[in-house]
């Protein structure tokens, strides 16, 4: 069965008298947010294309290698393709949670109303997603810091620098963290009564 997108109401510009000044201005941020989370997401998209030829060409020396009895591959390429295939995850991250696209196992979940749904995201994305990304944040900055102003090396022969791959990490934990504010205001929406100034995607949830 395939998955389609469930969309709640469509975006209206808010009056003052609908939103209020400060939530106004946090419509503004909601939707900065969500348009960053739509780029990466196509960045994202657009990764996998040089890490499939990436993959291919060093399967291709690897195996040429192993008939010619040379090697004609390195740890620098190896390396690389995983960094670019971590880097498809961690760029997209705020995307899924954008599209609400991530793993959802609850099929209570799937049958209960908007405004109900709204109550349980919002109440479960302080209990669990939030901290969850300030912790990574406070975990990963550091060491991203530390990594790339030591220009830390792979410990393999001819690997690459692990900094860049940190530094993605760490942000890749700030973008989750800004989507998910923008989702709180989302849902803050919809329980005061006011979804129809947001815009909620959602997928169909799939029991297979």
């Amino acid at each position: 069965m395939p998955i389609k997108p469930e969309v709640h109401d469509l975006t209206t510009e808010p009056t003052q008298s609908e939103a209020g000044p400060v939530f106004s201005t946090l419509l503004v941020f909601q939707r900065w947010a969500d348009q960053l989370s739509e780029w990466t997401g196509n960045l994202a998209t657009w990764i996998v294309i040089p890490t499939v030829l990436i993959g291919f060409v060093n399967v291709i020396l690897r195996y040429t290698g192993a008939i010619v009895g040379r090697r004609l591959t390195s740890n620098a390429v190896i390396e690389l393709q995983l960094y670019m295939y971590g880097a498809i995850f961690l760029v997209g991250f705020a995307y899924v949670l954008k599209h609400h696209i991530n793993v959802r196992v609850d099929f209570w979940y799937a049958n209960q109303p908007v405004t109900r749904k709204a109550w349980v995201d919002w109440v479960g994305n302080w209990i669990g997603l939030l901290p969850f990304c300030a912790i990574g944040i406070w975990v990963s900055f550091p060491q991203a810091w530390q990594s790339i102003s030591i220009w830390e090396q792979s410990p393999d022969a001819q690997g690459l620098p692990r900094g860049p791959i940190k530094g993605l990490l760490a942000m890749a934990f700030l973008l989750l963290f800004i989507q998910a504010i923008a989702e709180q205001i989302k849902l803050y929406a919809v329980m005061s009564g006011r979804g129809h100034l947001v815009v909620i995607e959602e997928e169909e949830i799939r029991i297979e």
